[in-house]
């Protein structure tokens, strides 16, 4: 599957919540996102199109696959 080529940070910021990560503050343009279990933080951007390497590595930390991404964005 492909990724999304023009999903914004606050886009993919409301898809995190939907997986479960809850706002925990923001520094300048990031936002820090954090889960409880399993625990994880991911950093977004709050940008208004994320690039393709920064959302693949956003999702790697945040332990989701591109379809479940998709998913989250329905």
């Amino acid at each position: 599957m492909r990724l999304p080529s023009d999903l914004s940070g606050r886009e993919l910021w409301r898809a995190l919540e939907r997986a479960g990560f809850v706002f925990q503050r923001q520094s300048g343009s990031h936002i820090i996102l954090k889960r409880g279990d399993p625990p994880c933080r991911v950093v977004v951007p709050d940008h208004k199109v994320l690039r393709q390497g920064t959302l693949r590595q956003i999702l790697h930390d945040a332990g989701l696959s591109v379809s479940e991404l998709l998913d989250l964005l329905r």
